[in-house]
C-alpha cells in the first residue's frame, strides 16, 4: 500500500458522520425554509390580531370617556385604571379631538373630519417614530378619540411567534443529532464487520462466515462475501491439486533425463545402449517442453499477449494431418481411429497452429481413457458460418457434472485421479481457453460411441 493510501484514507469521512453532518444540514435547512414561510403568515395573523384588540380597545375606551367618572377611576383620570393600564402595555396613545383641535400626529385632517362625522374610522398613519396603526371613534357628547399603535409591536409580536418555532425546531435536532448517530452507527455495524471479513480474507484466512443482518442491501453484501469465500476456498484447493499434479507430471520426465544423465557420466551405458539412451532423454525432454509450453499457453490466453495469426486455412486438411499422426500413435494401444472427414474443404480464417494444437490435445485425452478394441473419431464438418472440430471416444464418458467443469483446469484430474488414467488437467482447460481465443466455443458431452464427445466451433 502507497504512502499516500493512509492519508487518502484519513480524508474521508464515516458513514455515521456524513449521515449526521447530512441530517444536522436538513434539519438546518428545514429550520430556515419554515422561517421564511412561517414568518408572512405569522406576521399576518400577529397584525390581524392586533388590530383586533385595537378595535375592542378603541370600542371601550369611547365607551368609558361617554360614560364619564366612575368607580375604578382615579382623581383627574377620565378612564378606568385598568383600561389605561391596558392601553400603556399595549403602547397605545389616545388623542381627544375636536373642531379646530391639533391634529394627532401622523393622521390626516381626513381621518379627523370623518370621526368627527360620526363615522368609525380604521387606517394607518406614517409619524416622525414609524407606522401607526390608527382607530377613530366619534363620542356622544361631541369630538372623537383617536388611538394610534406603533406598528413595530405587530413586528414583534410576530418575531415572537418566529422564535417560539425556531426553538421548537432547534430542540427537534438537538433530539435527532443522537438519535442520527445511534441509527447510524447501528447501521454500519454490518458494514465494519464485512470490512473486517474482507479485510481477514485478503489476509489468508478461509473460515469467515458472516452472519447477514440489517438492511437487504447490507445483508447481500454478507452472503456476497460468503459466497466469495466459499469460492476462494473451491479456487484454492484446485490451484493446489493443479499445482501437485503439474510437479508430479514435470518430476517424472525430470527424474528420467536426470537418471540417464547420471549413468551416461558415470560411464555406466556404453555401446548401442548410448543411441537408446539419448532417445529416451530426448523423447522425455520433448515431453517436458511440451508441458511446458502448455503451461504457458493456458497462461498467456488470459493476457494481452496472447499473439493469433489468422489466415484461410482449411480445416479437412488440418485434419488430415493430424489424422495421420495420430493413427500411428493409436495403433500401437489397439485402437482405432476414424475420420469423418467431408468431400469439399472447410475454409475458416483462424490460426491453424491453434487448430492443430486443439485436435492434438483433444486426441491425446482421447487415447488417454481409451481401451483397447476401442475407437476415436475425428471429425471435422462445417455447421452454418461455423467450422467444426469434433473428437469423440469410446471410453468411460463423462457425468452431466464432468461436462459442465470438463475445461476447468484439473477439476476432472482431481475428480478422477486413481479412478482412470488421468493427465495434469492441462489439456482440455487449454482447448476451452484456445476456443474461445479465436473466437469460437468449445462443448463437452456424450458421444454416440458411448465415450465423451468435445466439438470446438471456429468461426468462418
Amino acid at each position: 500500500m502507497s504512502a499516500a493510501a493512509p492519508r487518502a484514507r484519513a480524508r474521508r469521512m464515516s458513514i455515521v458522520t456524513r449521515t449526521v453532518l447530512l441530517t444536522s444540514a436538513i434539519a438546518a435547512i428545514a429550520v430556515i425554509v419554515a422561517g421564511l414561510v412561517s414568518y408572512p403568515l405569522l406576521r399576518s395573523a400577529a397584525e390581524s390580531q392586533t388590530r383586533g384588540e385595537l378595535v375592542g380597545l378603541a370600542d371601550l375606551t369611547a365607551t368609558a370617556l361617554e360614560q364619564g367618572s366612575g368607580e375604578g377611576r382615579g382623581r383627574g383620570e377620565p378612564l378606568p385604571r385598568s383600561l389605561i393600564e391596558a392601553l400603556e402595555s399595549r403602547q397605545i396613545t389616545g388623542y381627544i379631538v375636536t373642531e379646530g383641535s391639533a391634529l394627532p400626529p401622523g393622521v390626516s385632517e381626513d381621518v379627523v373630519t370623518a370621526v368627527l362625522a360620526g363615522q368609525t374610522v380604521s387606517s394607518e398613519a406614517l409619524t416622525p417614530s414609524g407606522t401607526v396603526l390608527v382607530e377613530g371613534r366619534p363620542l356622544e357628547g361631541g369630538g372623537g378619540l383617536i388611538l394610534e399603535q406603533p406598528y413595530t409591536v405587530v413586528g414583534g409580536e410576530a418575531t415572537d411567534g418566529l422564535k417560539r418555532i425556531a426553538i421548537a425546531l432547534l430542540l427537534g435536532l438537538l433530539i435527532a443529532v443522537p438519535i442520527g448517530v445511534w441509527a447510524a452507527r447501528r447501521l454500519t455495524r454490518p458494514l465494519r464487520a464485512a470490512r473486517d471479513a474482507a479485510n481477514e480474507m485478503a489476509a489468508g484466512s478461509r473460515t469467515v462466515t458472516l452472519e447477514p443482518e440489517g438492511p437487504m442491501e447490507i445483508a447481500d453484501i454478507a452472503d456476497s462475501l460468503n459466497r466469495l469465500n466459499s469460492a476462494l476456498v473451491v479456487s484454492e484447493a484446485r490451484q493446489r491439486e493443479f499445482l501437485l499434479s503439474v510437479s508430479h507430471e514435470l518430476r517424472t520426465p525430470l527424474t528420467a533425463v536426470k537418471g540417464y544423465a547420471e549413468a551416461l557420466s558415470d560411464g555406466v551405458i556404453a555401446g548401442d545402449d548410448v543411441v537408446r539412451t539419448g532417445g529416451i532423454v530426448a523423447a522425455e525432454a520433448s515431453r517436458l517442453d511440451r508441458l511446458v509450453t502448455d503451461l504457458l499457453d493456458l497462461a498467456r490466453l488470459g493476457a494481452v499477449d496472447f499473439h493469433v495469426s489468422p489466415v484461410d486455412v482449411d480445416l479437412v486438411e488440418i485434419g488430415e494431418d493430424a489424422g495421420a499422426v495420430w493413427q500411428d500413435r493409436a495403433a500401437p494401444e489397439g485402437v482405432a481411429l476414424v475420420q469423418e472427414f467431408p468431400d469439399e474443404p472447410v475454409i475458416v480464417r483462424t490460426d491453424p497452429i491453434r487448430v492443430r494444437q486443439i485436435i492434438d490435445n483433444l486426441a491425446e485425452n482421447a487415447l488417454r481413457v481409451s481401451p483397447p478394441d476401442s475407437v476415436i473419431v475425428l471429425a471435422v464438418r462445417r455447421e452454418g458460418p461455423w467450422g467444426v472440430v469434433e473428437v469423440r471416444d469410446s471410453g468411460p464418458g463423462l457425468t452431466d457434472d464432468d461436462v459442465a467443469v470438463a475445461f476447468e483446469p484439473g477439476v476432472l484430474h482431481e475428480r478422477y485421479r486413481g479412478v482412470r488414467p488421468v493427465g495434469t488437467g492441462l489439456g482440455l482447460a487449454l482447448v476451452g481457453k484456445l476456443a474461445v481465443g479465436l473466437g469460437g466455443s468449445a462443448l463437452a458431452g456424450t458421444s454416440p460411441e458411448g465415450g465423451a464427445m468435445f466439438t470446438v466451433r471456429i468461426p468462418g
